[in-house]
């Protein structure tokens, strides 16, 4: 399968290595889905005991050229506009890892996506 380079953007920065568009569309999957959680949560906050229904941590991980990790933890979180993504990029020579608004990244895939076709 073919690939183009993917650029996250940071609040100070950039980075772009190769990625397939399927793999886009599952971290896009993925990304959606924490969207609707953090939502759902702020929506409807309580469970039953009055307490916030606590969400499983969202996880997504890619190995191509580079390895990518994506890692959120929900309950932190009191909507999709301040969530953050805990963001790993690493291959044999480097290592970043970053936290990344999650409406950016969201953006940013979906910017991919169009580019890709």
């Amino acid at each position: 399968m073919s690939s183009s380079r993917l650029t996250l953007n940071f609040t100070e920065g950039s980075v772009s290595f190769n990625f397939t568009p399927e793999a886009a569309r599952e971290l896009k999957a993925t990304l959606v889905q924490l969207a609707e959680r953090l939502k759902a949560v702020a929506t409807h906050p309580t469970g039953g005991g009055g307490r916030p229904t606590p969400q499983k941590p969202i996880e997504y991980q890619y190995t191509g050229e580079v390895f990518l990790e994506v890692f959120c933890n929900p309950n932190i979180w009191p909507t999709p506009f301040s969530a953050k993504i805990l963001l790993t990029l690493r291959d044999e020579r480097l290592r970043i890892s970053t936290e990344v608004e999650l409406t950016r990244a969201i953006e940013d895939v979906e910017r991919y996506l169009e580019q890709v076709g």
